[in-house]
């Protein structure tokens, strides 16, 4: 075995010189150096896409035996990535750098030498380059199969700032490879233009420490329906990248924003609303305040005609006259408690609400009312519907109030409107 090897070798420098002479005999004086580069340079080449022809599919086919992404989910996302492509080229290139010897041994000239193996030198760091990208893809592919959204959304900007900095890194060492520079110098040299690296990657390290943030807290994730009073926009998040967070509007648009301003501006995040099937009610009916009256037995005897609130009125104007018998003066109406047209509607109101089937029974259900304005008094309406689908959210809404606003009339109230003169 030895032998054949001994023979093989002595078989590749014989063909080696005779294929070295030749070229100095054809090459102009002075210019052979390049003419025996670039000869070298094709062989090498031709040698390394053969070995790497053959390899990659030897090494995919292997990989394609675990192509259960159940049990082997880690070996899925390299495959799919295409790391063992970078696997066949480092391969590849090592053997190439071990024949580089081979060729023109006898009778080299410095200038090819050094001109091949920084060129091979150069070829090592342009895979180990794409094999750091493929990994961090491989990476992303792996937490894609699990649907961690969460992880996904760090990794994004974690693999996003990698990669920036790996390309900065090996920018660095490719030049130092190919112009034979120490790496030391030129890091030496970062240090009087780190403000201006600072400032030109400034963006990129907001996005990166917001991606970071939101990941680990969970505030949101891709497809959270998120709503940004700032800029007026509402709709689902449809990508998160380092930089930009792109938001699919309602109307089909898309808005872009700076991935930092998820850190800093605030941002309602509707998806729980979403999730649970529960939206929020949360409108008012202004009165006016001068409708307003207590009853008389006549308008309770009225008003117990309807089913909601007939129970409560009984009760109410039983409490309110045993409390008058003990009282002086007690023909006069404001003496004592009494019924207000008002508090009944709100009663009815409330009543109304809590009986409607559209609306959540575990929520909150109140009716109430805030602080006099000068448009009246407002009654809100706080409740959760049960559907949080935008078009029967606004039905269901819209149903309630528009039996409020007509039932009020039976109340002798007056909604307040502002007149507008034509």
């Amino acid at each position: 075995m030895n032998d054949q090897l001994e023979e093989t070798k002595n078989f590749i420098q014989e063909l080696s010189e005779q294929l070295y002479i030749y070229i100095s005999q054809i090459s102009p004086a002075g210019f052979d150096w390049v003419f025996h580069a670039i000869v070298k340079l094709g062989i090498l080449i031709t040698v390394f896409l053969t070995i790497d022809f053959i390899l990659k599919p030897i090494i995919n086919y292997t990989f394609r035996f675990f192509h259960n992404e159940k049990k082997y989910p880690v070996i899925k996302s390299i495959y799919q990535s295409r790391v063992t492509n970078s696997v066949a080229h480092i391969i590849a290139i090592v053997l190439v750098a071990g024949i580089n010897t081979y060729i023109f041994p006898a009778k080299s000239i410095p200038k090819t030498n050094i001109f091949i193996i920084r060129s091979i030198n150069l070829g090592f760091v342009l895979i180990f380059a794409g094999m750091l990208y493929r990994g961090l893809t491989a990476f992303r592919n792996y937490f894609t199969i699990k649907q961690d959204f969460y992880k996904i959304m760090a990794l994004n900007a974690i693999s996003e700032t990698v990669r920036i900095l790996g390309i900065f890194i090996f920018s660095i060492v490719g030049i130092c490879v190919i112009f034979g520079i120490k790496g030391t110098t030129i890091v030496g040299s970062l240090g009087a233009i780190t403000a201006v690296l600072v400032l030109v990657f400034r963006d990129t390290i907001l996005g990166f420490v917001t991606g970071i943030h939101v990941s680990t807290s969970k505030s949101m994730k891709v497809g959270d329906w998120i709503s940004i009073p700032k800029y007026s926009i509402e709709g689902n998040i449809s990508e998160i990248s380092l930089l930009t967070t792109k938001i699919l509007n309602f109307d089909k648009t898309i808005s872009t924003i700076p991935t930092y301003d998820l850190l800093t501006t605030e941002i309602k995040n509707l998806q729980v609303m979403s999730e649970s099937n529960t939206r929020r009610i949360k409108k008012s009916i202004y009165f006016n305040i001068n409708s307003f009256k207590f009853l008389s037995d006549e308008d309770i005897e009225r008003l117990k005609q309807i089913n909601l609130i007939s129970d409560y009125l009984e009760s109410k104007a039983s409490e309110i006259k045993k409390e008058k018998e003990s009282l002086a003066h007690k023909d006069r109406v404001i003496n004592g408690r009494q019924l207000t047209n008002i508090g009944v509607f709100r009663y009815y109101a409330q009543r109304y609400v809590e009986n409607d089937p559209d609306i959540d029974k575990e929520g909150a259900i109140m009716v109430r009312q805030l602080d006099i304005t000068p448009q009246g008094l407002p009654l809100e309406v706080y409740c959760f519907a049960n559907d949080s689908k935008w078009e029967h959210f606004e039905q269901i809404q819209a149903d309630i109030f528009d039996h409020l606003l007509v039932a009020s009339k039976e109340f002798d109230l007056q909604v307040m409107q502002v007149s507008v003169k034509v």
